[in-house]
């Protein structure tokens, strides 16, 4: 059984190594942001809530959050293992998973300096219609500001912001990151239940990052 909590920092690459991890273990990525996505794009009341947070670059208070998940990993799909991304981002939100029962095997941290962070997302822009995503240094289109495509103007998202991700960055040091040393303490103290702290480095291309992440967790 795999039972695997990615952190990072927003941008850090944890979507895409949870996936090359979904796949290879035949295990389901349980991300809280396509959670809370889902509820944005249903206009619930949840969704409405947490889009507030989200535009401002806030995270989604804990009580939002605790629940959906808990219920998630109760779900057939998970029995043989999951891979937790995005949650959870508090101190709080960690100590609520562990009271719950939940055990996991790995923490694994991926580490991105934040001047990267902020390159990497404040460069991005999308095409609403489609969802098809450029980047105007790594992924630029043909023409600029123009969807490949359709020719349709590209945006940037509002969470996309240089201004917003600045804050982002903000509130994962000061909320965030103190997971860090919550996990590699836990794991430092032998404790049984205690999940294995792994960390590794966040920059290059996807298949050197997910050769480290492989690694890690062998």
């Amino acid at each position: 059984m795999m039972r695997i909590i990615l952190l990072g920092i927003p941008g850090a690459g944890k979507g895409t190594q949870a996936q090359l991890l979904s796949d290879h273990y035949n295990i389901p990525q349980i991300s809280t942001g396509a959670m809370l996505r889902a509820e944005i794009d249903a206009n619930s009341k949840l969704g409405k809530q947490a889009q507030t947070y989200m535009n401002g670059g806030n995270l989604v208070p804990d009580e939002l959050v605790i629940e959906m998940v808990k219920n998630r990993v109760t779900q057939p799909d998970c029995t043989n293992g999951f891979i937790v991304d995005g949650f959870p981002r508090t101190i709080a939100q960690a100590e609520a998973l562990r009271k719950a029962g939940i055990e996991m095997n790995y923490v694994l941290n991926i580490e991105v300096e934040d001047s990267e962070i902020l390159r990497r997302i404040s460069g991005r822009r999308v095409h609403q219609a489609s969802g098809r995503t450029y980047h105007i240094e790594f992924n630029p289109p043909k023409s600029p500001g123009k969807d490949d495509v359709t020719g349709e103007q590209l945006v940037q998202r509002p969470d996309d912001s240089e201004s917003t991700v600045k804050n982002r960055i903000v509130t994962y040091h000061t909320q965030t990151k103190p997971l860090v040393n919550y996990y590699a303490t836990w794991a430092d103290s032998k404790d049984p239940l205690a999940p294995q702290y792994r960390e590794v480095a966040g920059v290059g291309s996807v298949d050197e990052i997910k050769s480290r992440v492989f690694a890690a967790l062998a």
